[in-house]
Formats: C-alpha cells, structure tokens, sequence
C-alpha cells in the first residue's frame, strides 16, 4: 500500500526544518548504507548525532503523532528518528530494498522496519529528476510531491531515487515498525477506517457505524502485534 500524507507539516515547521538543515554538517551517505545499498548510494546525509538533526527530527515526530491519516496507515508502533538527505546535481540511488531490522542509535532497542517514509522538504520547482519510484505488483510507481508532503510505502519494496539533473533535493525518511505487521492486512484496515470516518460524516445509521467499527477493532485485535 502506497499512501500520500499531504501537507504533514505547516508552513513554519517546514521553514523552521529547512533553517536548522543549512546548519548541518552533511557528509557521504554511504557512510549509513547497508553493503548491499552502499554499492549504488549517491548522496549527502546528515549524521544521526549531529544537532540540526536532531532538532529537526523532533518536529516531524510532532507532525506525525497528530495526523490521524498517518495513524491509521501506518498504525505505528514504533518510529524510527528522522534521517536527511540530500541529493545534488548528478546524485542518485539506484535500486534497493531497505534493511529488514534498524538498530536505533544509543539505545538497545531494535526496529522492524514495515512501512518506510519519506518526506520531501524541498519544493518541487527547485530541483529536477530526483522522483521516489516504488514498485509493487502494478509495476512503478513515480512520486515527486510538494515540500511537506509524506509518501508510505511497504519497506519491502524495490525501490530507488531518479538522478537530480538540477538543484538539490532535501528530504526526511525513516521507518515504521507497524502493529500489524503483514502490508495486505494494513491495507484492509486502512480502507475499513476510510469509510467508517466517511460514513461518520455523512450520519450514517449509528447502529451500523458501531458494527462496522466493531468490525475494525476486532480485525485489529487479531492482527495487532504488542
């Protein structure tokens, strides 16, 4: 399931994120890849350690844990900290499929990595190339969207960044370790929630929005993983 979350930050955590990004100390990206993604990893990264990450990350975990689309794609668990990236003029990442387990950094704690993300900080008319293309069983999938903007997509997904033919692209990704670990069984839950809140708005008969919603939370009971 590939899911768009518009509009994830405002206008001033946006501009706030890009400040405290200039402030960075980027360095090669291929300094966090794995071997596998290492061999076709072009980028600049920001260390995990470094201030302006850290910073910046905090905002978007905010950003994340008050938007209800996020929720109920995801139905996170656990969130991997944000990490940046940035892609110049004849920069690129070729084809690659995400770690399945992410240490997370000073801590003993391990993550499962079931839905990656990425947010896209730069706007779109500054830079050229860079798409996000994800392919699943409907073939690729290209994503370009605005400053601001999520995309979710299933980590097990071959995935790779087009190269930026002009400007820079900036960007936050991470990871989600989901409750409901299988991607076909989020996507059900996902679409069920969809036209509860659907059906919610358009007062729909209560007696059959309580069944439906037993329905979910059931379904979610079954699958969730604690």
């Amino acid at each position: 399931m590939i899911t768009r979350v518009a509009s994830l930050l405002s206008a001033a955590e946006l501009a706030e994120i890009r400040q405290r990004l200039e402030q960075g100390a980027w360095a090669d990206g291929r300094l966090t890849a794995g071997y596998q993604s290492a061999s076709v990893k072009s980028n600049l990264q920001l260390p995990q350690g470094d201030p302006a990450a850290r910073e910046a990350g905090e905002i978007i975990m905010r950003a994340l844990e008050r938007n209800p689309l996020f929720a109920s794609a995801a139905l996170p668990r656990h969130v991997y900290p944000p990490l940046f990236s940035r892609y110049q003029a004849g920069m690129d990442f070729g084809a690659h499929i995400d770690n399945a387990v992410r240490a997370i950094p000073g801590t003993p704690h391990r993550l499962r990595t079931d839905v990656s993300a990425t947010l896209f900080l730069s706007p779109a008319h500054e830079y050229d190339g860079g798409e996000l293309t994800v392919a699943d069983t409907y073939g690729d999938h290209s994503v370009k969207l605005d400053a601001g903007d999520l995309i979710l997509y299933p980590a097990s997904s071959v995935h790779r960044v087009a190269p930026v033919t002009r400007g820079a692209r900036v960007a936050a990704f991470f990871w989600i370790q989901s409750l409901v670990r299988n991607d076909s069984a989020r996507a059900l839950l996902f679409e069920l929630d969809a036209a509860i809140r659907a059906l919610t708005a358009q007062a729909a008969d209560r007696d059959s929005l309580v069944r439906l919603t037993g329905c979910y939370h059931n379904l979610l009971r079954r699958w969730a993983e604690l």
